[in-house]
């Protein structure tokens, strides 16, 4: 005699693990999946060409190359992926606060004990020359963390201590990546916004950050005095059109002098604050033509090796820009001139749409959660991936500042290919669970 299905005011309740278990199996995005081996694949060939020389050819399986040592990498993240499915689903919320703290404490340790690299505090030795970068493990602990608090509260409800806590969850890492002088790392938190503002969060935070790195950028392009008569204008032309916005004019006023303050201050953020690498980084994202031996190297080497790729490409390990070294970090932050010099403009946009179909998938599968913490982390996973590929690509072709972003599970290193494969299946695991959960 089977067993009998349990009904209720619930949806249907498995009545049997082995059942439950080719259910999970059949319900995992086997898309996203492939499009995740396809990235990671494309990403290993890549590396090899990248440090690939024809006068010292080296097995793309080496351990002396970086091609060799990533091959190790991806098997881990294999044992990583059995791991994050076999894991009951649920423990992913249960303990998303624990595992930010313990992350959070990686990071202070990190901070304390690493030795400097390149500057940069944030790497830990495991020894035998394997190093771990907690930072990158603090994006997945933060979008749980965050989706916890989220399925909690109620972004639209406006609560400022809401908010404040959120805004605490979110800012407390990249406070900390700052201390250990690993900017680009930190800036990927405001992502973050993109997939609180789908929970709830006014627009009008995005319209206010948006605005502010707008006047920022302007402020290097033109002159102030320009700037301020434009911004004025627009302002009047707003009034005009709206003559409601008269009702508000004190407080049309004191915008005005803060976007003017804002202006002003520019400058001293810049040479005053902003440490010298990081003041030629905007140097170069402005014009690197001005200095293009100096802060403006490394964007112009990179532009010269994906134009010179043409249409089809120069072919597969016959790139010259990166072969003799002219592309700095090559197998790491510009892979993409690899891409775009040995694959050429079909290459560049194949590799593109294979982004954009992830991201896509990754949104499908938020949208289609039945809780709010799947659908917020869901929503995270895509906000940071979509974070790293607009900057990592933006700044190989001098539409972004050079901030030491890799390519998401493209670029060399372990610590990148395991924080992005630990932030993918997290939610595959969620997405393939999603029909066991008791819904009213």
């Amino acid at each position: 005699m089977g067993v009998e299905p349990i009904v209720s005011k619930y949806k249907v309740v498995t009545p049997s693990s082995k059942r439950t278990s080719r259910r999970i199996t059949s319900n995992i995005d086997w898309i996203t999946i492939l499009l995740y081996m396809l990235l990671v694949g494309l990403g290993w060939m890549n590396i090899y060409a990248a440090v690939y020389s024809p006068d010292n050819v080296v097995n793309i399986f080496s351990f002396d190359i970086n091609s060799g040592k990533q091959l190790l990498w991806m098997g881990t993240s294999v044992l990583l992926i059995i791991m994050l499915m076999v894991v009951d689903y649920k423990i992913y919320e249960h303990l998303a606060y624990p595992i930010y703290g313990f992350v959070i404490l990686l990071l202070l340790f990190t901070l304390a004990v690493a030795n400097p690299i390149a500057g940069s505090r944030s790497w830990l030795d495991l020894g035998g020359g394997v190093r771990l970068q907690p930072a990158e493990l603090a994006k997945f602990a933060t979008a749980l963390a965050a989706s916890k608090f989220l399925s909690s509260a109620n972004l639209r409800q406006q609560q400022l201590k809401d908010h404040m806590v959120l805004a605490a969850i979110t800012l407390v890492p990249p406070a900390i990546i700052v201390l250990q002088n690993e900017t680009g790392s930190a800036l990927v938190f405001a992502a973050f916004v993109l997939a609180y503002f789908r929970e709830g969060m006014s627009p009008l935070i995005l319209i206010i950050g948006g605005a502010a790195a707008f006047i920022f950028i302007m402020t290097l392009l033109v002159p102030k005095l320009y700037l301020i008569i434009g911004i004025t204008a627009l302002m009047a032309l707003a009034t005009w059109l709206d003559y409601r916005l008269l009702k508000r004019f004190k407080t049309m006023i004191a915008l005005l002098l803060l976007v003017v303050g804002m202006i002003f201050s520019v400058d001293y953020f810049v040479n005053d604050i902003l440490q010298p690498h990081q003041q030629n980084r905007i140097k170069a994202l402005i014009n690197p033509e001005a200095d293009p031996l100096g802060f403006g190297w490394n964007v112009t080497q990179s532009k010269i090796a994906i134009g010179s790729g043409g249409f089809w490409g120069k072919g597969f390990l016959e790139g010259t820009q990166t072969k003799f070294d002219f592309v700095p970090e090559q197998s790491t932050d510009f892979i993409f001139c690899t891409i775009g010099e040995e694959h050429g403009w079909i290459g560049s946009t194949i590799l593109i749409a294979l982004f954009m179909l992830l991201l896509i998938r990754i949104v499908t599968i938020a949208e289609r959660q039945k809780s709010i913490f799947g659908r917020t982390y869901g929503y995270c996973v895509a906000s940071i991936i979509f974070f790293h590929f607009l900057v990592n690509v933006g700044m190989t072709i001098g539409l972004a500042p050079v901030v030491g972003i890799p390519l998401p599970f493209f670029s060399y290193g372990g610590s990148s290919l395991w924080s992005f494969t630990i932030l993918l299946f997290i939610l595959i695991a969620i997405d393939a669970n999603k029909t066991q959960e008791l819904v009213r």
